[in-house]
């Protein structure tokens, strides 16, 4: 080959020679090892159908029927799990790390016997193998969370998940409210904690406190004095292994979770789930996939999301019916990229909010014009493949361009699932080219148990949430004071299934205001019918406002769109009856601030960039530029802003732990600069 080369291109040198051949050669192995395009599972111009009563269903779900599982063996989670083992033949489960450190595994057999140890510990305890016995979860994700939980499916009870970053006051109502009395913590100060609110007498109702952890013998004397036991959770399961009782399996109607809406406003309200609930909705998922991208025992799915949030619980639901591996995070979002490494999943669910982080942090590692120039041309040829159906990151840009983004994401993903938030149409197509893997988004809530739309394979497309899942069926109701009428295929989006839940525990006031006397939960989002029949969330119903001149505001759709700001890592809309205009608060992105104050002729540390009226007119002038191109009336744009240098987080207590804005609690920690705004622009 060289000296045919050399003939015929005789005055190149031979390594220059060599190169040529090296790059024809790349060339040729990139086309020939080119995958064959999705095949669709449905007509994508025809993604759902219209059924009687103006409701739209999934082209998937046969003869109207919607499903309630997709497994014969594998109609409640225990027997889900229990398929697990088998499909999986006895495989490895669930994986945990230690810093710097390979993934160790439990196996599957493993678990479901430490689930029949723990079960057993509980009853011998006094408890009830009954869906009137609520057990409480209070823990970070880890092996124990899952085997605690299965524990109570194995015998009938019900697990009752405790969000690790819900203030005491939020603790205690839950502990009240589902009448635990046996609580399961990971950590001692968490135990401290509710200990603490024993002493002030505000959990009477408990008895057990059960630890993950290790802990010193304060604590347990402690606990003694308060007449709560305090126990090591080896110790339970010990006892439990001793006195082993025969599983009582549960019945798909029976209560599973009652799964505690971390709330933006109140107290937080307890969803009661059933079996059938939640495996309905991994059902509807894996029906979604099952021809183009089905799962098996060798998908692995990293598990860093809430696990007392349904997003993650659906999630494992359907991996452990597959006989799928877990892997746990070691704790801390900050090492969630040596993590993925370590573990390299094939399945990773997440949030926007991440996705928008890792959009943001490639961007700016592009710093010439060359690297742009490339990392542009990449997308648009990534894209290209990715509209004729084509995944891969085998692809000659994969290797010159991605090849570091996929080894930071573990290099095996091949499905990626974003929900509990929008997210942008320009990072989802970026990331869809640089991943190199189908993602897919879902829209849901935890009052259907996850999801209730998901966008399909082969669907390229943007700006919208797919059709219905196949366990439920979507309306559209009108919302008069809104201008949304369901002849012009918008409303508020309801819906009704087997995933559906079955109300609020113990509040049957809040339960009516959700679900109507014809079945019908009410979501509170606006959504819009498109032709292909997919569902696009235009607006908010619940979080609206209305101005002093009687305009009504919709502050998440305002936030959706100025999110797209490159300064801008967060964005909070304010506004009330009292004034004519809203105004907001952004939280400039520390990583990309610099830059562009830079272009502003501005200097300084991100603290006194925050401070700067320069920089805070360029952020005010993109903001208003980026509305402006989406559409938003003059009274939508914010007149004003304030430049907040502390992000919102859960710890702080501004954002719930499903990544939501604490719209109350932003108001009142803010209303000094939020006041300010308004009596500057009087």
């Amino acid at each position: 080959m060289i000296w045919i080369l050399q003939f015929l291109f005789s005055p190149l040198p031979t390594p220059a020679l060599i190169g040529l051949v090296t790059f024809g050669t790349t060339i040729f192995l990139w086309l020939i090892t080119k995958p064959k395009p999705t095949v669709p599972p449905v007509n994508l111009n025809n993604q759902s159908v219209g059924i009687e009563g103006g409701a739209r269903r999934s082209v998937l779900v046969d003869d109207g029927k919607l499903p309630s599982y997709h497994y014969e063996d594998a109609k409640t989670l225990y027997e889900g799990f229990k398929r697990g083992r088998y499909v999986s033949e006895n495989g490895p489960c669930l994986g945990y790390r230690k810093p710097k450190q390979p993934y160790k595994w439990l196996s599957y057999q493993q678990v479901l016997d430490r689930a029949e140890y723990l079960g057993s510990g509980f009853l011998h305890k006094g408890c009830k193998p009954s869906s009137d016995q609520f057990i409480g979860i209070f823990a970070q994700n880890r092996p124990e969370w899952v085997i605690s939980e299965l524990a109570c499916y194995t015998y009938s009870m019900v697990a009752v998940p405790i969000y690790d970053t819900l203030g005491p006051e939020a603790i205690v109502y839950i502990i009240n409210k589902a009448d635990l009395s046996t609580v399961i913590c990971d950590k001692p100060d968490k135990a401290q904690l509710i200990l603490e609110n024993c002493e002030q007498g505000k959990t009477p109702g408990l008895k057990t406190v059960v630890l993950m952890d290790s802990f010193d013998n304060k604590l347990k004397e402690k606990g003694a004095t308060l007449g709560v036991e305090v126990l090591p959770l080896k110790e339970l399961e010990a006892l439990g292994r001793d006195n082993l009782n025969k599983p009582v399996p549960p019945k798909p109607e029976d209560l599973s979770i009652v799964c505690f809406t971390s709330g933006t406003t109140g107290n937080p309200k307890g969803a009661m789930l059933t079996h059938e609930c939640v495996v309905a909705n991994a059902a509807a998922f894996i029906k979604s996939l099952e021809t183009t991208t089905p799962f098996g025992a060798s998908d692995i799915s990293i598990s860093y999301l809430p696990l007392a949030h349904m997003f993650e619980r659906a999630v494992q639901t359907l991996m452990y019916s597959n006989g799928g591996k877990v892997g746990f995070f070691q704790g801390d979002i900050k090492l969630l990229t040596d993590d993925m490494k370590a573990l390299k999943p094939t399945i990773f669910p997440v949030v926007p909010r991440l996705l928008n982080r890792i959009y943001d942090k490639i961007q700016s590692g592009a710093q010439t014009k060359f690297q742009k120039l490339m990392l542009n041309i990449a997308v648009t040829r990534k894209h290209a493949e990715v509209k004729q159906g084509i995944f891969r990151n085998t692809s000659l840009w994969d290797k010159l361009v991605f090849k570091k983004i996929q080894e930071m994401m573990g290099g095996n993903l091949r499905i990626v699932v974003t929900g509990a938030a929008p997210i942008s149409q320009s990072v989802l197509t970026f990331l869809r080219a640089a991943f190199g893997c189908r993602i897919f988004e879902a829209y849901g809530q935890t009052e259907c148990t996850a999801g209730c739309t998901f966008s399909l394979p082969g669907d390229w497309t943007t700006g919208h949430v797919g059709p219905p899942l196949a366990c439920n069926i979507i309306k559209l109701d009108d919302v008069v004071e809104m201008n949304y009428f369901s002849a012009n295929n918008e409303g508020e989006i309801c819906i009704k299934g087997p995933s559906v839940f079955k109300g609020y525990l113990k509040d049957p006031e809040k339960t009516a205001e959700v679900i109507d006397k014809d079945g019908w939960l009410h979501t509170g989002d606006i959504g819009k019918w498109m032709p292909s029949g997919v569902l696009k969330i235009i607006d908010r119903k619940k979080n609206i406002f209305k101005l002093a001149q009687g305009e009504y505001i919709a502050p998440e759709k305002i936030e959706n769109i100025y999110i797209r700001s490159a300064p801008v890592a967060q964005v909070f809309i304010h506004g009330d009856s009292l004034q004519s205009f809203v105004v907001g608060v952004v939280v400039p992105d520390a990583e990309t601030l610099a830059d562009f104050a830079a272009k502003l002729g501005v200097k300084g540390s991100y603290e006194e960039l925050c401070k700067n009226e320069v920089v805070k007119k360029g952020i005010l002038t993109d903001l208003l530029k980026l509305g402006k191109e989406a559409g938003l009336k003059s009274f939508e744009q914010v007149k004003d802003l304030y430049l907040h240098p502390e992000l919102f987080t859960i710890e702080n207590g501004l954002l719930t732990p499903t990544l939501k804005a604490k719209r109350a609690e932003i108001s009142k920690y803010l209303r000094s600069q939020i006041d300010a705004l308004y009596t500057s622009n009087m």
